[in-house]
């Protein structure tokens, strides 16, 4: 009783001294003694034997209520001492390291686990750039890192978290994790296919015994570079092998940029019997049927891209090129063309009318192509439209347009996007000429209505941005434009139908013209042999120079560009023109090929604002300089020698830099050289 009354206890109960808890038992008291005295009303002994009951039953609850608070301290007590003991035993033990650090990063106190790694170096007081400065620019750097980091640290690799209001430094090492996760990345499978470009080609004029040494001179070489690499091949077929091998080996040929391409090139060529090789390599997939097909595909673009390089891609990942230096060899058949010539005819036969489209700002090669392929169609007795937006033409197209108000059958075919997209039915064939990528389609909107009834014909090479399927695929990167391509098909049409008027076969003829520049570039026997078809059907010489006139606007912005060149080391020329004054796009192609004509210059660039807001680079090429390459790493594409890109939210200074980087890259590495 003595404790209860005693005042050490009443501060022990630490929950009556809350307000509420109090109330309550104050509360419940006074309900007790008005019982009590109810008790006394009725019957005075009843009522002290309540009394005393309720201040044995008083006593009896503040005597628990005490051992429980007792209790309950004692084991709060000892709590607090286990965690405090952890917290220590953990900073000291634990395989985290732990570094405190003052404000100037002088060290303050370091865990054990973390002393490890300087080894018996006292380090208490001392400055942590004295210590390790590389540990001092990582605490530095990541100051404002809420998170956890990697970072590699000593040949280790550590997950690292700054507290900088504390001054405190937490370093997990991670190094088997991150072993383990390399050895994972380095084992993936990788599957691809080997083709021998123009393999029948060349064989088929040889004898037994040079097709015999020729081709066991590519399979050793093959043989030998997958071995050097650690990779299977197996041959397949003739011209085919299949390729399996893991990531780690794809990395290591990845860094030698491919040099079985160059191997086999060189060799064959120095034989007089020029092979090329175009691989597909595909990885990231455990599904080994996607990945075989994603093989293929990437075999495919190689291929439509004119050979002579490999494609490598990750899963769904933007694919990388290597290779692809030279130009494509054109084949010395007519096979292929024969055979597109008549698919095409199966095509328009099963249609009910036929929609011809080129790209954004078409050029002569377009709108010849154009013209061709409705020619052919009406030998077909097919409707054939041709989609052109008629208020963004170049001067060249206006004097054609004008040219075909003699022609009122052919000039009624031209209709704008609008009405194309009123005229398409179910039964309705789209083909896309002088390109691929749907992007660059004069209509979007036409070509998302009929991408599932599309045939593409077109002389650049393939780019990563393709549609998925396509009808019929026609893409030779070896010819010189693709007047030249729908020319070789007229051969196989009927001789019973209205042959190419005199209009349409000088478009074509310009479209030739310009595309070789004159027939000086990109220029094969099969070139001249589609110049002198449409010449015998009557393409007038004169009316393709008058196309190609230029007027005193574009002569003086052209020469005022060729004013602004600057020569970069010995070879290449770039000019870019003024930011915010927008440039023709033709002007400015036509000053990157005066360019070409300078000495010592193997290629330019042009870098102008354009008309729609963008930044485009028209580049050429003698063939010493792929230029492709360079405009496929900002986003264009195009030929070896012709290529152009189109960026937005630059400016014209931006862009050049850009550029300048790209080939100051490209020179370290002459990834851009033959």
């Amino acid at each position: 009783m003595k404790k209860i009354i005693s005042k050490d206890f009443w501060q022990t109960l630490d929950f009556m001294q809350e307000r509420q808890p109090r109330l309550i038992a104050v509360f419940l008291l006074l309900i007790a003694l008005a019982c009590d005295v109810m008790a006394f009303i009725l019957n005075w002994m009843l009522g002290i034997i309540l009394l005393v009951a309720l201040v044995l039953a008083i006593v009896l609850v503040l005597e628990t209520l005490g051992k429980i608070v007792e209790r309950t301290n004692e084991y709060i007590s000892d709590l607090s001492y286990r965690i405090k003991r952890g917290e220590q035993d953990a900073l000291v033990q634990m395989p985290i390291g732990i570094l405190f650090y003052s404000k100037d990063y002088d060290v303050q106190w370091i865990n054990p686990t973390l002393q490890q790694y300087f080894g018996k170096v006292d380090l208490l007081g001392k400055p942590l750039k004295n210590v390790d400065s590389e540990l001092l620019a990582l605490i530095s750097k990541h100051q404002e890192e809420e998170t956890f980091f990697e970072a590699k640290w000593r040949d280790n690799y550590f997950n690292i978290l700054i507290q900088p209001e504390l001054h405190v430094a937490y370093l997990y090492e991670v190094t088997h994790y991150v072993e383990l996760q390399k050895h994972f990345s380095e084992s993936q499978l990788v599957i691809g296919q080997i083709f021998v470009d123009n393999y029948d080609e060349v064989t088929k004029a040889m004898n037994d015994k040079s097709v015999s040494n020729l081709s066991n001179f590519v399979t050793n070489a093959i043989d030998d570079w997958a071995n050097e690499f650690g990779m299977f091949v197996k041959r397949v077929d003739e011209d085919q092998y299949l390729v399996l091998g893991y990531t780690k080996s794809l990395q290591e040929i990845e860094q030698q940029r491919f040099k079985i391409l160059d191997t086999i090139r060189e060799w064959t060529s120095k034989q007089n019997s020029p092979l090329t090789l175009s691989i597909g390599l595909a990885y990231g997939q455990e599904n080994l049927a996607s990945l075989a097909k994603l093989a293929q595909s990437n075999l495919d673009l190689a291929l439509g891209r004119g050979g002579d390089q490999a494609v490598v891609r990750q899963d769904d990942g933007q694919a990388r090129f290597y290779g692809g230096k030279t130009n494509p060899m054109a084949k010395r058949t007519r096979v292929r063309a024969r055979m597109i010539s008549q698919a095409l005819k199966e095509l328009m036969a099963q249609s009910e009318e036929i929609f011809v489209m080129g790209h954004t700002r078409p050029d002569m090669d377009s709108i010849g192509a154009c013209l061709g392929l409705r020619r052919i169609a009406e030998m077909n007795k097919k409707q054939c439209w041709i989609v052109l937006d008629n208020e963004v033409v170049h001067s060249d197209i206006a004097r054609l347009l004008e040219e075909l108000g003699a022609y009122p059958e052919i000039k009624e075919k031209i209709i704008s996007t609008d009405e194309a997209l009123e005229k398409i039915s179910a039964n309705s064939l789209l083909v896309m000429v002088d390109h691929s990528k749907p992007s660059m389609a004069l209509s979007p909107r036409l070509y998302e209505r009929l991408q599932d009834k599309l045939m593409i014909i077109d002389h650049h090479r393939r780019g990563e941005e393709f549609p998925e399927n396509p009808l019929l695929v026609y893409i030779e990167p070896y010819a010189s434009s693709t007047c030249e391509l729908i020319t070789e098909m007229f051969e196989y049409q009927s001789r019973d139908s209205e042959p190419i008027n005199k209009l349409e076969a000088t478009a074509m003829l310009t479209g030739i013209i310009i595309d070789t520049k004159s027939f000086s570039m990109n220029t094969g026997t099969r070139t001249f042999d589609a110049a002198s078809y449409l010449r015998s059907v009557g393409a007038d010489l004169e009316m393709t120079r008058h196309f190609m006139k230029e007027s005193a606007t574009q002569y003086l912005q052209r020469n005022h560009l060729i004013d602004r060149v600057e020569f970069i080391g010995n070879s290449m020329a770039v000019c870019a023109g003024e930011d915010g004054r927008p440039y023709d796009p033709v002007t400015a192609a036509q000053a990157a090929d005066s360019l070409l004509d300078v000495s010592g210059v193997h290629a330019s660039f042009v870098i102008t604002s354009r008309p729609q807001g963008k930044v485009g680079i028209s580049a050429r090429s003698n063939g010493e300089i792929n230029v492709q390459l360079i405009m496929e790493k900002m986003g264009g594409g195009g030929h070896l020698s012709n290529a152009a890109t189109q960026i937005e939210g630059q400016s014209v200074s931006q862009v050049k830099r850009a550029l300048l980087a790209i080939l100051e890259e490209l020179a370290e590495d002459g990834d851009a050289q033959d």
